[in-house]
């Protein structure tokens, strides 16, 4: 999406610690830190790229993921950018790969 990023994670054994407890506001954090730098750099500019607030949901079984594995491939054919969720170039997900 040209003004927002959707990923799904899966955090590997022994995130939570008592060292450590929120792992993926970390990884979130660091994710967000060095591509808005690369961003920045490429497009010349400086300062706030990324917004401050984000939206994460825990995944808890099979059926949700698969409904948001579809949301987020269905997210550029609703705003319009695409007819076809195939036809988005910047999917990770590959044609084949996941049953229709």
């Amino acid at each position: 999406m040209p003004n927002h990023v959707h990923m799904i994670m899966q955090l590997l054994g022994g995130n939570e610690t008592k060292k450590d407890p929120k792992p993926l506001f970390r990884i979130l954090q660091s994710l967000k830190r060095n591509t808005a730098l690369a961003c920045n750099r490429a497009l010349g500019r400086s300062g706030a790229f990324w917004q401050d607030e984000s939206y994460d949901h825990v995944i808890v079984d099979g059926d949700e993921l698969a409904r948001t594995i579809w949301y987020i491939l269905e997210n550029p054919v609703k705003a319009g950018l695409v007819k076809d969720w195939k036809e988005w170039q910047w999917s990770y997900v590959k044609v084949g790969l996941i049953d229709e």
